[in-house]
């Protein structure tokens, strides 16, 4: 899959995003709301940057079942209820990242939300990925950290 990164001169130099992601040829993958559940779809932690985390995961581990890695995310919306918590988690989020994911940044939003449908959930992160037509991922993976 090709993918040009779309971010405009005139705009300031994004941080831990891209502004805009081209992408072909390819199959189009809408991931749900992922919140940080465990295999008993239990919330494993009250702490913040454990849960961005985990609700990242899921959101891999989605991409990888439908054929997918990593590389093929290119739009991540995160919903947190709490911007101070999110602020005061960005080192260990950015750690968590880049063991994840390398140093690539899809196109991405966060949006402050007053609740989520989960009790105890703090983080719901929904992608979209683009994934090779043949089904099999094209890169090798750029880390798990599990």
């Amino acid at each position: 899959m090709k993918k040009q990164l779309i971010n405009p001169p005139n705009f300031p130099k994004p941080r831990g995003y891209t502004n805009g992601v081209v992408c072909g040829p390819g199959r189009t993958l809408y991931v749900a709301g992922q919140v940080a559940f465990d295999k008993e779809a239990r919330i494993v932690s009250p702490d913040f940057a454990t849960q961005f985390l985990l609700a990242l995961d899921n959101v891999i581990d989605v991409v990888r079942a439908a054929g997918g890695g990593t590389e093929h995310l290119v739009k991540l919306l995160a919903f947190v209820t709490d911007l101070d918590k999110y602020r005061d988690a960005q080192k260990a989020i950015g750690e968590g990242w880049r063991a994840r994911m390398g140093s690539y940044w899809p196109a991405m939003s966060l949006v402050k939300v007053a609740g989520l449908l989960e009790p105890g959930a703090l983080v719901e992160i929904e992608g979209t990925a683009i994934l090779p037509l043949d089904g099999a991922s094209t890169a090798p993976p750029q880390g798990d950290g599990r």
